[in-house]
């Protein structure tokens, strides 16, 4: 789906003041519809440890993601976005994750970056969740009508203590002109770049490229959607270590696959 950035306040906020909070905000643990949420593992492969945790929108009772995502619309995407940074902080809490939590948001949802994120400073605080240990991902494949806007969006995660990362980098049109605003902590690399990369010249050369941009930027790289062994090899030759993909684990509703089970340890 391709979104682009509504530069309008939020229903019902306040944009002045230093109390401000939008309506959305202040009712983010409250959704429209129910859903819920299961978490993949991120991979530190050499070091055979989870890196992090992804936080999958799903049903309630574990539907797909469309499922919730089709139900997401202009008059209920700010609670929504609200609702979803919540319950991702208060469900990996209460499973105990140790590791960091990644959470993807909607950059159309924000209207003021820093009143936007005190819902999310609140739960992490309320939950005893590190916000050092969060790390927030927007899709390169979201059609943004601003990109320094997206930018300051993310320098304003950046300065709270967050952590931040492109998704899908190299699927959309975007990608490069962004990292020209601003350079995130990651980037994972896009699926359909890294499918069959390990028999596919012309992917091999723009993923190198990729990996060296963001060496040179002291992005840490992500390869995502490893489904082969070769594709694991490749990147693993060229320096990669952080992955993710059924090759390792798919997600677990309501659950973390250990990393015993996942490397086969003892």
């Amino acid at each position: 789906m391709i979104h682009t950035i509504a530069l309008q306040p939020a229903p019902g906020s306040s944009p002045s003041g230093a109390n401000a909070r939008c309506k959305g905000c202040r009712e983010g643990e409250v959704p429209l519809f129910p859903f819920s949420f299961a978490y993949q593992p991120i991979l530190d492969v050499p070091a055979r440890a989870i890196w992090a945790h992804e936080a999958l929108v799903r049903g309630p009772e574990g539907e797909g993601a469309m499922t919730v995502l089709d139900q997401v619309n202009a008059d209920n995407r700010y609670r929504f976005d609200q609702a979803c940074r919540v319950n991702a902080i208060r469900i990996a809490a209460g499973l105990g994750m140790d590791t960091r939590l990644s959470i993807n948001f909607l950059p159309q949802a924000v209207y003021r970056p820093e009143i936007c994120i005190r819902t999310t400073l609140e739960a992490a605080d309320k939950y005893g969740f590190p916000r050092e240990r969060i790390v927030f991902e927007v899709t390169e494949g979201e059609r943004v009508s601003d990109g320094p806007w997206l930018a300051s969006i993310l320098t304003e995660y950046q300065r709270c203590g967050f952590l931040t990362a492109i998704d899908d980098f190299g699927a959309g049109y975007a990608g490069l002109t962004l990292l020209a605003d601003f350079q995130p902590d990651v980037v994972k690399l896009d699926m359909a770049l890294i499918r069959g990369v390990d028999s596919s010249r012309p992917r091999q050369a723009i993923a190198r490229g990729i990996l060296r941009m963001c060496e040179e930027l002291a992005i840490t790289v992500i390869a995502e959607g490893i489904e082969t062994a070769g594709e694991r090899d490749f990147f693993l030759h060229e320096g990669v270590g952080l992955m993710q993909g059924y090759l390792f684990a798919r997600p677990r509703f309501e659950g973390l696959a250990p990393a015993a089970e996942i490397f086969g340890q003892a």
